[in-house]
């Protein structure tokens, strides 16, 4: 892996650009806490474990402040200081996104004409702060869309019709690990990512490309690869269920297990990964559900949606269901206060909302306009979510998706060893097909 090899030419340093930035004058008031003479002798391995506790943000402010610092992020040691002991960042990545059918991304300056995508952008979220801040995906290959994120990975996928190439993407450091490409042709899969600390799955279903002109749901296929040697190059392939429609997007990864909405008729649909079957899972209320999605959110499966009113004794609303540990049923477990709902009704005005989850925060974006809501599932508080600076710093007018936003979760990391396991797949590992 890049990150850990302290002979390669250290690039340009990666920085974040924050939405606001807060200016403070210089205090010549002497604070015997921050006494150089006290922190001058403190040892170099407990300062390396302070760092290793800062968010990015601020540690790669803090590279600016020394030669070391700056070459901390190419150091064995401290690497392996940082996997152990740095906290989990639960925060949010979007992108802009110009098609509600396909989950086509395209670049802010692309166009129709075939100029190359220089300049890739995305947004990152911190739901804890609340605070925005821009990234430059500036190395990924053009004609890439981003389609699924797990353990500081985002896996991008190809545009084009046909057999699929996917690229892994750590966008702290820049670092880029392709897969093999997928046996079957398709048109737009639902792409499923999970990565551990020791291995990476990947699911690529529907969308089977059977001519030309007509695409169907019929398969899946599974790559697999652990620090065991075991590995799986797309040669797990398993059956969709019969006449299912699952919309062109993104798997959600909980419990062991990859699920996806399926619509018509409409169920929730579960991939076991270790046994390879798909099995239905019936929804609650699906005849009153509309904008429905699923969410990851403390290890478990949520699905939001809002509930139309059809009788007296089902008000309008929007609720969260959590799937019990049986696997069959779903269970209430929130509903938007009366008088937020009302308002945001009016904000949604029937167009529909995206919904993604990552550990207590579940972010709630309303289509084709700048408008969101973050819900802390552990404080149950709600609260409206500051537009993006670097998107609707112009202003975006309501029913206008050249300003929509489309996020996944995401954990920042600025090391991810178990990719160096990708540098292996030409030794001769024994396949568990």
């Amino acid at each position: 892996m890049e990150a850990f090899n302290g002979a390669i030419p250290l690039p340009p340093s990666y920085t974040f650009t924050a939405s606001s930035s807060s200016t403070t004058s210089a205090n010549n008031i002497t604070n015997p806490w921050m006494d150089s003479r006290i922190w001058g002798k403190l040892p170099q391995r407990l300062l390396d474990r302070v760092i290793a506790f800062l968010p990015p943000p601020a540690f790669f402010r803090a590279r600016c402040v020394c030669r070391r610092w700056y070459a901390l992020l190419f150091s064995n040691s401290f690497l392996e200081l940082y996997i152990q002991l740095s906290p989990r960042h639960h925060w949010f990545l979007f992108f802009k996104h110009k098609s509600l059918k396909s989950y086509i991304y395209r670049n802010n300056s692309s166009s129709g004409n075939g100029q190359s995508r220089t300049n890739f952008e995305g947004y990152l979220f911190d739901p804890n702060d609340i605070a925005w801040y821009r990234i430059s995906f500036a190395l990924v290959p053009p004609g890439f869309s981003p389609a699924a994120s797990s353990g500081g990975l985002i896996c991008w996928v190809s545009d084009e019709a046909g057999t699929k190439n996917l690229v892994l993407c750590n966008p702290l450091v820049g670092s880029l690990s392709q897969l093999p490409p997928t046996l079957r042709p398709r048109l737009f899969p639902s792409i499923g990512l999970t990565v551990g600390p020791s291995s990476i799955d990947v699911a690529v279903a529907g969308d089977d490309l059977i001519s030309p002109f007509a695409v169907k749901n019929l398969s899946t296929e599974c790559f697999h690869i652990d620090a065991g040697g075991f590995y799986s190059l797309w040669g797990t392939t398993s059956s969709l269920p019969r006449l299912c429609s699952l919309e062109s997007g993104q798997m959600i990864y909980a419990g062991d297990q990859f699920y996806c909405m399926n619509y018509s008729p409409f169920s929730v649909l579960a991939y076991d990964v270790a046994t390879n079957n798909w099995r239905n899972i019936q929804a609650p209320m699906r005849r009153f559900l509309r904008s429905p999605s699923l969410v990851e959110s403390t290890g478990k499966l949520i699905l939001v949606a809002a509930v139309e009113k059809s009788k007296l004794n089902v008000p309008k609303s929007l609720r969260l269901w959590g799937l019990q540990s049986c696997g069959t049923t779903w269970v209430e477990i929130e509903r938007m206060p009366q008088q937020l709902y009302i308002q945001f009704s009016e904000l949604e005005a029937g167009r529909g909302f995206n919904c993604v989850g990552h550990g207590e925060f579940i972010a709630i974006m309303i289509r084709g306009s700048d408008k969101s809501l973050l819900f802390d599932i552990c404080r149950k508080r709600w609260q409206w979510i500051p537009p993006c600076p670097y998107v609707y710093g112009g202003g975006v007018s309501i029913g206008d998706d050249s300003g929509e936003l489309h996020g996944f979760a995401y954990q920042p990391r600025l090391a991810v060893p178990v990719t160096a396991l990708l540098d292996q797949l030409t030794l001769p590992f024994q396949s568990f097909n």
